[in-house]
């Protein structure tokens, strides 16, 4: 009997056990290709989970879950009636009849996908085609996706996510670890900002036409509460709408108020002039001469010159604000040591994070001391040689603002789980003292200085509200020479409402304004006037036309009963968006909600029986 040579059984048991596993690879997708519906039907489909929402402070809506669908095609089946699909699907998916049969003719694979994470609105109507057997090989595969029902309000702050769910810009991106849920568990957690909707729309319109009327490349606003560092508004133009993420750019994506360092102009002045004055280096009636420059001869014989904006004679502090005198700021600068300069701003937290938990936050730029050169310490008095984030200017204004003491800002306040409970309160640092309360108390008097008729900042006067500013116009580098360029400019300003005990710190800066002027004076004061006076109405900031009225401070709010439905079709009417969040995560039926505020329009009434996959409209106002 021949016996087989080892090393050749081996290779036949392998060729065996190889034919065999390309015989079950076969079985397989001819299952796959012939009855595509019966295997599919023998898999258990796993459980969609539930990526938490992003609420503002007030329960508004920013960002939540809902159940979307991608239109799949199956070749083999839909070919035969393709042009009709494509008629009856192209007013309903926006695309052209001939896209549709070219994407799926051109494609090489039997199984396509047309179009990705539509809504219930275009599904509903997709859906009922397919029940009439008039889509022949199409089909609606569930997933769980993103909107955000306020589109671009807040976009480049909140972000947006991927195609499989996970953050991927902003708040969805910082805080992933908490909206994905996490451990195998099924609910993400919910994320309550500081944001407050309102503040945010009023921001915004005004932070748009600005833009446009000034031809600029790009617009930052910003709104604080100082006590508490809270964030109430949070503006970055232009943006994007993160429900349509492919149709925006990278710089309309851009989260300036964080990412984008920049030198920040007379605006700094402020700040400086605090340093200065905390050490005792400079009294309130200190005198400076203002000739036009600033001129100095350093130990090694360097002549330095800071041109001013005119000849300003004889200031003292309160005058460098108020007219923005660079030479009186120079000056001024001359009477502090460097290091002790350096550490002074170093506690207002420039040239540091402000730790607010965005993504991408910049430090900004603040050289050590050992390379700083002759003419540094002036020109960093002045707002150059050093670059700031929107986020570190309105957050080292909250010293000016709380008499000395810095609030670190803050965008997160709370972090809940799905069913509402507190996990934990967000606290991205501790207030400490930076100044001494009347350092802080004497720059809030020379900003309102610089808003009276004799400054800067008259142009962001308002008669009935105390407001102190300081306006900035900052010369831009350019790339190509590395010297400051004579036509690219950021004009800004900086506000406390009301000036002598402030509710409220605004800021704004307009990015390559290429309009009638560039000057932060006259084309960034204006729209701070206007923000103010819209947000002073809403936040309840006294004015002095309006009468107060003393209240105890406490208030007894009725909560409505917890939303459920039964066999019948409740009466919804009355209920905020908000709490018809529960109704959206139910699986045997499908809610359509329209519009903001509470339900005052449902379809079906109310007594209606419930039935497996009923469509319930909801209209909010």
């Amino acid at each position: 009997m021949e016996t087989i040579p080892p090393n050749k059984g081996r290779f036949i048991f392998f060729v065996s056990l190889f034919a065999l596993f390309m015989l079950i690879v076969y079985i397989r997708y001819a299952q796959l290709m012939l009855f595509p519906d019966s295997v599919s039907q023998g898999i258990e489909k796993p459980n969609l989970i539930e990526r938490g929402p992003i609420l503002d402070r007030n329960g508004s809506i920013l960002a939540m879950q809902t159940r979307l669908g991608n239109i799949t095609v199956w070749k083999p089946e839909a070919l035969n009636n393709l042009e009709q699909s494509a008629a009856l699907l192209s007013p309903i998916l926006g695309m052209d009849e001939s896209l549709i049969i070219d994407k799926v003719r051109q494609s090489t694979s039997s199984f396509v996908y047309l179009k990705k994470r539509l809504d219930q609105s275009v599904l509903g109507s997709i859906e009922q085609l397919i029940t009439e057997g008039k889509l022949p090989g199409i089909a609606i595969e569930p997933v769980m996706g993103r909107i955000y029902p306020e589109k671009n309000l807040a976009s480049t702050l909140i972000g947006f996510v991927g195609d499989e769910n996970q953050g991927l810009g902003g708040i969805e991106y910082a805080f992933e670890s908490e909206l994905a849920p996490q451990n195998g568990v099924s609910f993400g957690n919910q994320l309550i900002l500081t944001i407050d909707t309102k503040v945010q729309q009023s921001l915004e319109s005004i932070a748009k036409k600005t833009l446009e009327e000034n031809k600029a490349e790009a617009v930052m606003m910003i709104a604080m509460t100082p006590q508490t560092g809270d964030i109430l508004g949070y503006v970055s133009l232009p943006n994007f709408n993160p429900n349509d993420i492919t149709g925006s750019t990278e710089q309309e994506r851009m989260d300036r108020p964080a990412i984008w360092a920049y030198e920040p102009g007379s605006v700094f002045k402020i700040f400086s002039l605090a340093s200065i004055m905390d050490t005792g280096a400079v009294t309130p009636n200190s005198t400076f001469i203002c000739d036009g420059q600033y001129e100095q001869t350093s130990l090694g014989g360097e002549k330095i010159t800071i041109k001013c904006l005119g000849a300003h004679g004889t200031v003292r502090p309160q005058e460098i604000i108020t007219y923005s005198c660079n030479a009186g700021a120079a000056y001024a600068s001359d009477r502090i040591d460097s290091q002790t300069f350096y550490q002074m701003l170093q506690n207002f937290g420039f040239g540091t994070k402000t730790g607010i938990g965005v993504s991408g936050e910049t430090s900004g730029f603040l050289r050590p001391v050992n390379r700083w050169s002759a003419r540094s310490k002036p020109t960093i008095a002045i707002g150059q040689e050093i670059s700031v984030s929107a986020l570190q200017m309105v957050q080292a204004a909250t010293a000016i603002a709380n008499d000395g003491v810095l609030v670190p800002a803050r965008i997160v306040s709370r972090i809940l789980n799905h069913e509402g409970k507190l996990v934990r309160e967000i606290q991205t640092g501790v207030p400490r003292q930076v100044i001494k309360p009347e350092t802080a108390r004497e720059l809030r008097k020379y900003m309102i200085a610089a808003a009276s008729e004799a400054g800067t900042g008259r142009r962001a006067k308002i008669d009935d509200i105390s407001i102190g500013v300081k306006t900035g116009t900052a010369q831009i580098i350019d790339p190509k020479t590395g010297t400051y360029s004579k036509t690219d400019y950021i004009a800004s300003i900086l506000a406390l409402v009301p000036a002598e005990q402030p509710s409220l710190i605004l800021y704004l800066a307009i990015v390559r304004p290429k309009g009638d002027s560039y000057l932060g004076g006259r084309i960034a004061a204006p729209p701070v006037r206007e923000a103010a006076e819209e947000l002073a109405n809403y936040l309840g900031i006294p004015r002095g036309k309006s009468p107060q009225v003393d209240h105890s401070g406490t208030v007894k709010i009725a909560f409505p009963p917890d939303l459920v439905i039964g066999d019948a079709m409740p009466d919804l009417r009355g209920f905020s968006k908000k709490q018809l969040l529960p109704l959206l995560l139910r699986d045997d039926i499908t809610v359509e909600i329209e519009g903001d505020g509470w339900v005052f329009k449902q379809n079906p009434d109310p007594g209606t029986p419930i039935t497996k996959n009923m469509v319930i409209r909801l209209e909010l106002q």
